[in-house]
């Protein structure tokens, strides 16, 4: 993964570094790196930084893998909104793509988010027809507070569905993971339904790499080796101590820079479309994560970035002309990937671009909506990944994850509580009392 940032957009790499140093990045750094060495229990939230290189997690998650799949299951129902689905669901489609079935995948995966009766019902009616023909579902409920509503309405539903179809043994299609403790996970003790734990300290939007999404993502067809072995590596570039190579340092001093100019919306502009929910998963952690009414030492300061994702070339007919012709309080990264999966080019007899790639097509404008945003004076830097792969993807998570822990601490927050989040919840919970 290559990470660049266009200086002659706005501020030079020197003055980036001047921030880190003022700012007291450097102790930071060395404060995290000592606390994810030392601590393989995770006893401190930061410690979700180890979960790629946790083997007995990777143990425990490959024997239920191979458990289940020797049920030989056709579709896997991951029942999860948030931190609980939006990781596995990203990795998910950056690899395999958005449309799997035509790809030839044995088993289909869909995410139960949300109570949208139409959604569920169609969901539903697939399900039906698995179990119908006496085919095998499997359903993974994901909550890592035991309590989450919407979850908890998909998973009674889908349990009521299971027992009409597999009376006398639906609870061996069944995996809970959640917090050990948590009221699901009690109810799943005494369902004798099979448990995956999630590490009380790692919070959801930081649990990807945890049970959470390497189950998931494992029983699809996911390398989860590889897409660990990604992160691991990624890891150890964002605690280089030289700033200039190291990705989460400058990416996070890139966007205090600019927060500081009052530019507080960080746009991802995925130039793939099977990318879009990946930069729906990084938009949560980054909102979840920085907008906060309070910072760290108890101040009102209704801190926050607003994240945004656009998908080239798709929105450069929507939102471009706001992008390039409206205010600047916009900072933009532009992700790409290098190599594409499949060629499609353009036949000898076209009238136009004979003989062009699709993805010479997709580069040339990406380069030149980038020549456009410096024309402009906008300020962007680039990500290139090297491809759709486990490797690749797992870099990109692991740095994003990194940039949200350097960024918290350079607007003082903490970017590991969602407190305001139980305000709608309470008040939802209030009207269906």
């Amino acid at each position: 993964m290559k990470f660049r940032y266009q200086e002659s957009c706005g501020v030079s790499v020197e003055k980036l570094l001047q921030i880190i140093h003022d700012k007291g990045l450097y102790d930071f750094q060395e404060n995290l790196s000592r606390i994810v060495q030392n601590d393989d229990h995770y006893s401190d939230s930061v410690s979700c930084v180890n979960l790629p290189e946790d083997q007995d997690l990777f143990i425990q998650v490959q024997t239920a893998v191979v458990d289940i799949q020797a049920l030989q299951p056709t579709v896997l129902v991951v029942v999860g909104i948030g931190g609980s689905s939006l990781g596995a669901k990203a990795v998910l489609q950056a690899i395999q793509g958005r449309v799997r079935d035509s790809q030839g995948h044995a088993l289909r995966v869909y995410f139960a988010e949300t109570v949208d009766s139409d959604r569920m019902y169609t969901i539903m009616t697939i399900l039906e027809k698995e179990l119908g023909v006496g085919n095998t579902i499997i359903i993974n409920v994901v909550t890592k507070s035991g309590t989450t509503l919407e979850t908890l309405a998909n998973f009674y539903v889908l349990v009521a569905l299971l027992k009409q179809y597999r009376p006398y043994d639906y609870k061996k299609y069944i995996i809970v993971t959640t917090d050990n403790g948590s009221p699901l996970w009690i109810h799943a003790q005494s369902e004798k339904y099979r448990l995956l734990e999630i590490p009380k300290k790692v919070g959801g939007r930081y649990s990807l790499f945890s049970a959470v999404g390497l189950f998931p993502l494992a029983l699809a067809g996911i390398n989860i080796e590889a897409l660990r072995a990604g992160a691991s590596h990624m890891t150890q570039q964002c605690f280089n101590k030289d700033m200039r190579l190291n990705p989460a340092a400058m990416s996070a001093a890139i966007h205090y820079y600019y927060y500081r100019q009052h530019i507080r919306i960080s746009d991802l502009f995925m130039f793939s479309v099977d990318l879009e929910a990946l930069g729906k998963w990084y938009r949560q952690l980054m909102a979840e994560s920085l907008g906060k009414e309070f910072d760290v030492n108890g101040a009102r300061v209704f801190a926050g970035i607003t994240p945004t994702v656009s998908l080239g070339s798709i929105d450069l007919h929507s939102v471009a002309q706001l992008y390039l012709g409206g205010p600047r309080d916009k900072f933009t990264t532009f992700v790409s990937v290098a190599e594409s999966a499949h060629s499609i080019t353009i036949p000898e007899d076209a009238p136009l671009w004979k003989g062009k790639a699709f993805s010479g097509i997709m580069h040339a404008l990406a380069q030149g909506t980038q020549a456009a945003y410096l024309k402009t004076g906008r300020p962007f830097s680039t990500v290139v990944l090297p491809a759709k792969n486990e490797y690749s993807i797992g870099q990109f998570v692991q740095w994003k994850i990194m940039e949200m822990m350097y960024l918290g601490f350079l607007l003082q927050v903490d970017c590991f509580d969602q407190p305001n989040v139980e305000l709608y919840k309470k008040e939802a919970l209030q009207l269906l009392e």
